[in-house]
């Protein structure tokens, strides 16, 4: 990647310390990495363009997820070019690289993690009518059931990552019940379409039954989860929207099926 901008943010074990508002300045910014917070495995980026605004996504060790949550962009590869509108992404192996040039200003939110040598570069169209299945899920039940939309999953070739969207009902929870995946693998909740005064709350959680942190959230707060329990609600009126980045410490705990929920709470 060209020059990202990092985040001050802060490595500390505390769930209090495990927000990150990421920039909404013009360029790349590194928001979430193992030298500015409790994760270990994982990274999360946002791209700000302004309309005709061009940069070329690569990075010689990481894979990339890049997933667009607002605008539309052109996108040129090797293999082909092509269009990108909002809730589109794009799957990018280390060493590979895509030219992204802006259509209307635009933001990325883009995970990554370490590249072990499996996934290949593809584009996913965001399709809110495809049936259920591996990409479109419901997950939980009323009043907690959340849509799911896998920009990356778990049964697409890849080295570490899993990724996608999640919509809760408005003012409901989501991540219910309480569920934890501390010894297989890390994740970042990044917020979209909830624009201030709009928030959700994001509760952080090590031990079970115990709140440690509760972070209100917004349109471009980060929140990660390093270890424990994290589940949200919108306020009233307010649908907890966002991006996730899962990340497995090693290759063959890549895997959605491998979180324990923790349903005394």
């Amino acid at each position: 990647m060209k020059q990202p901008q990092t985040n001050a943010g802060t490595s500390g074990t505390d769930p209090r310390d495990w927000k990150y508002p990421s920039p909404d300045t013009p360029g790349m910014h590194t928001v979430v990495s193992p030298d500015n917070s409790a994760c270990r495995v994982t990274w999360a980026f946002r791209l700000n363009l302004n309309r005709g605004d061009e940069y070329e996504l690569f990075d010689k060790t990481l894979e990339l997820n890049a997933a667009l949550v607002d605008g539309e962009v052109e996108i040129e590869h090797h293999s082909g070019n092509g269009t990108l509108a909002k809730l589109d992404s794009a799957y990018l192996p280390a060493g590979d690289s895509v030219r992204i040039r802006a259509v209307r200003d635009a933001v990325f939110f883009i995970g990554g993690g370490r590249y072990d040598g499996t996934g290949e570069y593809f584009l996913r169209r965001f399709d809110a009518e495809m049936p259920l299945g591996e990409i479109h899920q419901i997950h939980g039940e009323p009043p907690y059931e959340r849509e799911v939309f896998m920009t990356l999953n778990q049964e697409v070739p890849a080295s570490r990552m899993i990724n996608g969207f999640t919509w809760g009902a408005s003012g409901m929870w989501t991540s219910w019940p309480p569920h934890q995946h501390t010894e297989d693998l890390e994740e970042v909740y990044c917020y979209f379409d909830l624009p201030s005064p709009k928030f959700a709350l994001h509760l952080s959680s090590r031990t079970p039954g115990i709140i440690e942190a509760v972070h209100p959230v917004s349109t471009g707060d980060f929140v990660i989860i390093p270890e424990g329990y994290h589940p949200t609600v919108g306020s009233p009126g307010a649908r907890s929207s966002y991006f996730w980045i899962m990340v497995a410490h090693r290759q063959e705990s890549r895997s959605y099926e491998l979180a324990k929920a923790d349903f005394g709470v």
